[in-house]
Protein backbone atom coordinates (compact mmCIF):
# COMPACT_ATOMS: atom_id res chain seq x y z
CA UNK A 1 0.00 0.00 0.00
CA UNK A 2 2.10 2.87 -1.23
CA UNK A 3 5.74 3.67 -0.84
CA UNK A 4 7.19 2.49 2.44
CA UNK A 5 10.25 4.70 2.59
CA UNK A 6 10.30 7.66 0.26
CA UNK A 7 13.97 8.40 0.97
CA UNK A 8 15.05 4.99 -0.39
CA UNK A 9 13.10 5.55 -3.60
CA UNK A 10 14.77 8.94 -4.07
CA UNK A 11 18.24 7.49 -3.53
CA UNK A 12 17.54 4.75 -6.07
CA UNK A 13 16.31 7.31 -8.57
CA UNK A 14 19.55 9.31 -8.28
CA UNK A 15 21.76 6.25 -8.74
CA UNK A 16 24.27 6.73 -11.54
CA UNK A 17 26.58 4.29 -13.23
CA UNK A 18 29.71 3.17 -11.42
CA UNK A 19 33.21 4.21 -12.47
CA UNK A 20 34.13 0.74 -13.75
CA UNK A 21 31.02 0.65 -15.95
CA UNK A 22 31.87 4.05 -17.42
CA UNK A 23 35.47 2.96 -18.10
CA UNK A 24 34.09 -0.06 -19.99
CA UNK A 25 31.91 2.33 -22.05
CA UNK A 26 34.95 4.42 -22.97
CA UNK A 27 37.10 1.40 -23.86
CA UNK A 28 34.47 -0.59 -25.75
CA UNK A 29 31.96 1.09 -28.04
CA UNK A 30 29.95 -2.15 -28.05
CA UNK A 31 29.45 -1.87 -24.29
CA UNK A 32 28.18 1.71 -24.67
CA UNK A 33 25.85 0.76 -27.53
CA UNK A 34 24.40 -2.05 -25.44
CA UNK A 35 23.64 0.41 -22.61
CA UNK A 36 22.09 2.98 -24.95
CA UNK A 37 19.91 0.35 -26.64
CA UNK A 38 18.53 -0.74 -23.27
CA UNK A 39 16.79 2.64 -22.91
CA UNK A 40 13.74 3.74 -24.91
CA UNK A 41 14.45 6.95 -26.86
CA UNK A 42 11.00 8.42 -26.19
CA UNK A 43 11.57 8.36 -22.42
CA UNK A 44 15.00 10.03 -22.50
CA UNK A 45 15.64 13.78 -22.44
CA UNK A 46 16.21 15.15 -25.94
CA UNK A 47 15.10 11.79 -27.36
CA UNK A 48 18.44 10.30 -26.37
CA UNK A 49 20.57 12.36 -28.73
CA UNK A 50 22.72 14.27 -26.21
CA UNK A 51 24.66 11.96 -23.89
CA UNK A 52 27.75 12.59 -21.75
CA UNK A 53 29.75 9.36 -21.67
CA UNK A 54 31.97 10.35 -18.74
CA UNK A 55 29.07 11.26 -16.43
CA UNK A 56 26.51 8.82 -17.90
CA UNK A 57 23.85 11.54 -18.17
CA UNK A 58 21.34 12.49 -20.86
CA UNK A 59 20.66 16.14 -21.76
CA UNK A 60 17.82 17.97 -23.53
CA UNK A 61 19.85 20.08 -25.95
CA UNK A 62 23.36 20.38 -27.30
CA UNK A 63 23.71 23.69 -25.45
CA UNK A 64 23.05 22.08 -22.06
CA UNK A 65 25.51 19.30 -22.90
CA UNK A 66 28.25 21.79 -23.82
CA UNK A 67 27.52 23.82 -20.66
CA UNK A 68 27.78 20.61 -18.65
CA UNK A 69 31.17 19.81 -20.20
CA UNK A 70 32.50 23.18 -19.00
CA UNK A 71 31.16 22.67 -15.47
CA UNK A 72 33.09 21.53 -12.41
CA UNK A 73 31.26 18.20 -11.76
CA UNK A 74 32.08 16.99 -15.28
CA UNK A 75 35.74 17.95 -14.90
CA UNK A 76 35.90 16.11 -11.57
CA UNK A 77 34.46 12.98 -13.15
CA UNK A 78 36.97 13.12 -16.02
CA UNK A 79 39.81 13.46 -13.52
CA UNK A 80 38.41 10.54 -11.52
CA UNK A 81 38.30 8.40 -14.66
CA UNK A 82 41.92 9.22 -15.53
CA UNK A 83 43.23 7.95 -12.19
CA UNK A 84 44.60 4.44 -12.28
CA UNK A 85 43.35 2.14 -9.52
CA UNK A 86 45.89 0.45 -7.27
CA UNK A 87 46.55 -3.08 -8.56
CA UNK A 88 46.44 -4.61 -5.06
CA UNK A 89 44.29 -2.59 -2.63
CA UNK A 90 44.70 -5.18 0.15
CA UNK A 91 48.43 -4.43 0.21
CA UNK A 92 47.84 -0.82 1.20
CA UNK A 93 44.98 -1.56 3.57
CA UNK A 94 47.03 -4.09 5.55
CA UNK A 95 50.15 -1.94 5.78
CA UNK A 96 48.65 0.91 7.77
CA UNK A 97 46.92 -0.78 10.68
CA UNK A 98 47.51 -4.02 12.58
CA UNK A 99 44.71 -6.58 12.61
CA UNK A 100 42.10 -5.81 15.25
CA UNK A 101 42.04 -9.31 16.69
CA UNK A 102 45.68 -9.20 17.83
CA UNK A 103 46.68 -7.44 21.05
CA UNK A 104 48.68 -4.27 20.54
CA UNK A 105 51.12 -4.96 23.36
CA UNK A 106 51.63 -7.96 25.59
CA UNK A 107 52.18 -7.37 29.29
CA UNK A 108 54.55 -9.81 30.97
CA UNK A 109 55.12 -10.61 34.61
CA UNK A 110 58.17 -8.95 36.14
CA UNK A 111 61.24 -11.14 36.01
CA UNK A 112 63.35 -12.17 39.01
CA UNK A 113 66.15 -9.78 38.04
CA UNK A 114 63.83 -6.81 38.37
CA UNK A 115 62.64 -8.00 41.79
CA UNK A 116 66.16 -8.24 43.18
CA UNK A 117 67.05 -4.80 41.85
CA UNK A 118 64.21 -3.22 43.79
Amino acid sequence: MGIGNKRTVTKTRRKTRDIDQIKEDIISSRHLAQFKNSKADEELPGLGRHYCIECAKWFDTEATLSAHRRAKPHKRRVKQLREEPDPDPSRIAGAEFPPENQPKCILTAPSEDMETAM
